[in-house]
C-alpha cells in the first residue's frame, strides 16, 4: 500500500491507498489505539481489482493531534472523511468500520447515505440511548484519558492489552500480539487522550433512533467471544431492513486481526 499525507481543514491527515485506476472501493476505518495499518493483513487478501482506502483517523497514526479535544466530535470526523474523499474523487464506496473507526462509519452513512453503497460494521455501536448511561460513560472516559495522560502511554497500552475485549489476542502468535503492541506504541498520547474526551461512546450522538433510515446493505460482523457486541448487532439487525449479522467463531473483539482470512473473505462475499 502506498502511504500519503495531505492537508484538509487544518490538519495533517494520513492515509493508504491501493489500485488507484480501478472502480470498486472500500475505505477502511480502523479503531481506538490502531492506524491504517491494522488493515493491511486483510487487504493482502482482498483482489488487486479493488481499490482499498484505510484512513488514519483524528489523533492516530499518521494523522495530526489538534490540541482541542472538540476538534475530535464526531460531526468532525465526519465532514474530515468526507473531505478527504471528496478530495480524492470517490463518492461511491463500500464502508468499513471496526469498533471506534465504526461508529464514524456509521455516522457517516447516515450523513451520506447516497455515497456509501455498502456498509459494514465490525464489533461497532450506534452510541448509548439512555442518558444517565451516557454520562457513567463520559466519565469512565474521561478517567481512562487522566490515565493515559498521568501515567503515559507504555503503561497504557499495558493495561489496554489486557482488558477482557482483547482476552482472546493473547491466543495469537507472539510475534502477531508484539506487532499489535507496536502498533499502539506508535500512536499520540494527546491523540488518545482527546480522541476519548471527544468521540467518546457517551460524547457521540445516539443513533438508535436513525437506524431505520438506512437503505444500503449493512453487515454486522461480531465474534464468537464478544457477547456484548453480539447483542447490539442482533439488536441493530431489527431496525434495518436490509441488514444480517455474521457471527465469527474462535474470535473476540478484533475479528480483522485474529483471523484476517475470514474476515476478508467475508467482505468479498458481500461484494458478489
Amino acid at each position: 500500500m502506498e502511504q500519503l499525507i495531505t492537508s484538509l481543514r487544518g490538519v495533517k491527515v494520513g492515509y493508504s491507498i491501493t489500485n488507484i485506476e480501478v472502480t470498486e472501493t472500500i475505505v477502511f476505518l480502523h479503531g481506538f489505539t490502531g492506524s491504517s495499518k491494522t488493515w493491511e493483513p486483510v487487504i493482502k487478501h482482498l483482489p488487486t481489482s479493488i481499490r482499498c482506502i484505510a484512513v488514519d483517523l483524528l489523533g492516530h497514526g499518521k494523522t495530526e493531534s489538534p490540541k482541542q479535544s472538540e476538534r475530535y466530535q464526531m460531526r468532525e470526523q465526519i465532514i474530515d472523511l468526507h473531505t478527504l474523499l471528496n478530495s480524492l474523487h470517490i463518492s461511491d464506496f463500500t464502508l468499513v468500520g471496526y469498533s471506534m473507526g465504526g461508529r464514524i462509519a456509521l455516522a457517516y452513512a447516515l450523513t451520506y447515505p447516497d455515497h456509501v453503497k455498502r456498509l459494514v460494521l465490525e464489533s461497532a455501536s450506534p452510541g448509548i440511548q439512555s442518558v444517565d448511561e451516557q454520562q457513567t460513560r463520559i466519565k469512565a472516559d474521561e478517567s481512562l484519558a487522566n490515565k493515559i495522560d498521568h501515567e503515559g502511554l507504555d503503561a497504557f497500552i499495558d493495561f489496554w492489552q489486557d482488558i477482557p475485549l482483547f482476552q482472546s489476542q493473547q491466543n495469537l502468535p507472539e510475534i502477531k500480539r508484539q506487532a499489535i503492541r507496536q502498533e499502539r506504541l506508535q500512536q499520540s498520547v494527546l491523540g488518545l487522550v482527546n480522541s476519548l474526551k471527544g468521540m467518546g461512546t457517551g460524547r457521540q450522538p445516539s443513533y438508535w433512533s436513525h437506524l431505520s433510515k438506512l437503505n444500503m446493505p449493512v453487515i454486522f460482523i461480531t465474534g464468537e467471544f464478544d457477547q456484548k457486541f453480539h447483542m447490539i448487532a442482533q439488536q441493530m439487525t431489527k431496525s434495518i431492513a436490509s441488514s444480517q449479522h455474521i457471527e465469527v467463531l474462535g474470535v473476540g473483539h478484533a475479528i480483522h486481526v485474529e483471523n484476517p482470512v475470514q474476515f476478508a473473505t467475508i467482505i468479498m462475499e458481500q461484494m458478489k
